[in-house]
């Protein structure tokens, strides 16, 4: 048995939350160095352009499969690989700190398979959303729905929580409705693509999702179907 003294006083992360937020910095890491001119060559300045070009979510390509009922691999894969592409460094900067910070909150209450389901099918589910309800040109990128699926996981957690002791559940809404709220500032400011819709579509995906998918909760559910 190790000595209380002989831990360590920081919480190492869970193995799939260091693993996408590896990816992330590879992905981005080789992008900058290529836009810096230290790998690659002349042709690395390209690299990021090609990048989107290839692994962003693009709504017609989307509309585009949707009519011809034709599905490739290399476009059905946007639907994930988009959210490990980013438009600049700071881009993926804060896309990867939110990562490691939700992702260590909701990864230290949900299996590992849990957590990786709801960053990658919310934002699956995000970018399904960003197609049909916006339909816009501008392709979708960067971590984001992803990483609000995660704080949909870690919302649903203080909801149960706050619902636990008797205090106001509504609480357990705060982060997201000001983080949307200063979205919502920042494009009206600055402009930009509304792919906040994503985020928002995203986080309702990890919440709902954390019904099932939480310690337990698929037994919980199963058991009140049968009640029923």
């Amino acid at each position: 048995m190790s000595h209380p003294d002989d831990q360590s006083p920081i919480n190492p992360l869970p193995p799939v939350v260091t693993a996408l937020f590896l990816i992330l910095a590879g992905v981005e890491a080789v992008l900058w160095l290529g836009l810096q001119g230290i790998v690659g060559g002349p042709t690395a300045v390209g690299w990021r352009l090609e990048t989107i070009q290839r692994y962003a979510f693009s709504a017609e390509i989307f509309d585009w499969m949707m009519t011809t009922g034709n599905w490739p691999l290399e476009h059905v894969v946007r639907f994930v690989s988009y959210l490990f592409v980013h438009g600049n460094f700071t881009h993926a900067l804060f896309g990867g700190v939110l990562l490691l910070a939700m992702g260590k909150m909701v990864g230290e209450v949900f299996s590992g398979w849990a957590t990786l389901a709801i960053f990658v099918i919310s934002g699956a589910v995000g970018a399904l959303g960003y197609a049909v309800i916006l339909d816009s040109a501008v392709p979708l990128l960067g971590s984001y729905p992803g990483v609000y699926g995660l704080i949909g996981a870690f919302t649903f957690l203080m909801w149960t929580r706050l619902g636990a002791v008797g205090a106001p559940q509504a609480r357990a809404f705060s982060l997201i409705g000001m983080l949307v709220a200063i979205q919502l500032v920042f494009g009206l400011i600055f402009g930009g693509a509304p792919d906040w819709v994503a985020d928002v579509i995203g986080f309702g995906a990890g919440f709902t999702m954390s019904f099932a998918l939480t310690p337990g909760g698929w037994q919980r559910i199963v058991e009140k179907i049968r009640r029923q």
